[in-house]
């Protein structure tokens, strides 16, 4: 029986059933994401960052879409996920690891380069992988939920089908060898819900994560380093700056005699 720190520590973690959907051939990724999201927000209020809703539900949706990725591909595997988008002009940004047990991301919405097309990014590293695994395709709409499915069409070579809920549960259902695609196809947000109910299934693993990026200044310093022969190009007339995480948006402040 776990101590009570211990059970708490573990509430704070959004927890991914794996699950063989048998018959159908499909697996099933599921999880409510209340932990994360409030993770989530807490780092935004704790670096005062503020997000229109639209982009911020973009950033939530693509977030637990990712989640739900790491689960079906091998616990070794990093995975960044980045959206260029031509309007709204902004890039999201998400990246985590099942063994890390954590996912971040971030928006990027200045100096933005305007692309004619809305391209999806992937970068996959794993320590089997001589070098990162990319790929690049278009996408069509504003949905993070369909750009998941497109990526899996065209990357992915298999279909796959991603439901958001209510309660902040999400499903994502996707193609084993043999599926059943014309079921896949045919599911709505009601059928997917109810899959364990109608279906006969087979919980295959639970793997946990939480929104963490891990940065702090000590990380963030070193990527400075090449502007200590030339600070005023960096500070101009400044004697303190601010600057933010790649990954996560953290804002971190930093004196010229830090560089």
């Amino acid at each position: 029986m776990p101590e009570p720190e211990q059970v708490a520590d573990i509430e704070e973690y959004t927890k991914v059933e794996s699950i063989f959907v048998r018959h159908r051939n499909a697996l099933l990724l599921r999880a409510k994401f209340a932990p994360i999201y409030t993770d989530y927000y807490l780092h935004l209020m704790q670096h005062g960052i503020r997000h229109n809703p639209e982009l911020d539900l973009m950033l939530k949706d693509f977030l637990a879409g990712l989640t739900l990725h790491l689960v079906a591909r091998p616990w070794a595997e990093t995975i960044a996920w980045t959206v260029n988008l031509r309007a709204p002009r902004v890039n999201v940004f998400v990246t985590g690891g099942s063994l890390q047990e954590a996912v971040t991301g971030r928006l990027f919405t200045e100096d933005v380069r305007e692309p004619d097309r809305n391209f999806f990014y992937s970068q996959v590293t794993a320590k089997q992988l001589a070098e990162p695994r990319l790929s690049t395709l278009e996408v069509e709409g504003r949905d993070p939920l369909r750009w998941i499915e497109q990526f899996y069409s065209q990357s992915e070579q298999r279909p796959a089908r991603i439901f958001r809920h209510e309660d902040e549960l999400f499903s994502l259902v996707v193609a084993q060898p043999d599926c059943d695609e014309e079921w896949l196809a045919g599911l709505d947000t009601q059928a997917a819900e109810r899959i364990q109910e109608a279906e006969e299934t087979n919980l295959l693993e639970t793997r946990r994560f939480r929104f963490h990026c891990g940065c702090d200044l000590g990380k963030i310093l070193p990527v400075l380093g090449s502007w200590r022969e030339r600070p005023d190009d960096l500070f101009a007339d400044a004697d303190v700056i601010t600057v933010q995480c790649p990954r996560c948006a953290a804002r971190y402040k930093v004196t010229r005699d830090m560089i």
